[in-house]
């Protein structure tokens, strides 16, 4: 797994070691952490539907596109799917939420255009956490698809990559990759600073 900043706007100042990168190494907010004034929407028929959403949960999981990793993330992280919309909480506020996408191009444009959707301001009022996405294959993504994840995260506040797990095509369980575990408790961290009220699974 790799968590970036924005590579436009921040770059890193200091070497942080692997051990540190793992189990202690948060970074701030990159610049891009709300919409911006002039960014044009995309087209209708590019954007995310808007959903009304009963009940309540402390972070919301988009899927850019069908077979996102929508369901899959939720589970992991004690989470609700929105079903691919951007949610309307009934009683109104501020829904958290996490944008996640397949590493490949349908699912890369898919999030470049959710992304811009939300950065133009056409959203629902979000707090949208970042982008979280999953490799499509097992083995290395091909480094087109590479340079492309980096444009695309840098639209939102914060990237995450995550590698492929084979034993979920057959139903088994299995211990977390340390990519896996290290994006949980990343996103954790993420809801302690902003609210005492959430819980979320830590560990797997």
């Amino acid at each position: 797994m790799q968590q970036s900043l924005n590579p436009w706007v921040t770059s890193p100042t200091t070497d942080i070691s692997e051990e540190e990168t793992l189990n202690t190494y948060m970074p701030p907010a990159a610049v891009i952490s709300a919409p911006l004034k002039g960014m044009v929407e995309p087209d209708a028929a590019d954007r995310l539907a808007r959903r009304t959403m009963s009940g309540s949960a402390a972070l919301w999981i988009i899927g850019a596109h069908g077979g996102a990793g929508e369901s899959r993330v939720a589970d992991l992280l004690g989470a609700r799917a929105t079903d691919h919309c951007w949610p309307v909480l009934q009683g109104g506020g501020e829904p958290r939420v996490l944008l996640v996408c397949r590493a490949d191009m349908r699912g890369l444009t898919a999030a470049r255009n959710a992304l811009t959707q939300w950065v133009s301001g056409a959203t629902p009022k979000t707090d949208l956490l970042g982008l979280a996405i999953l490799a499509d294959a097992p083995g290395k993504t091909p480094k087109a698809l590479r340079d492309f994840a980096a444009i695309v995260g840098g639209g939102a506040p914060r990237l995450w990559t995550l590698p492929w797990v084979e034993a979920w095509r057959l139903g088994n369980d299995t211990p977390l990759p340390r990519e896996f575990q290290r994006f949980i408790t990343d996103i954790a961290t993420l809801a302690a600073d902003t609210s005492n009220t959430a819980h979320w699974k830590v560990s797997p």
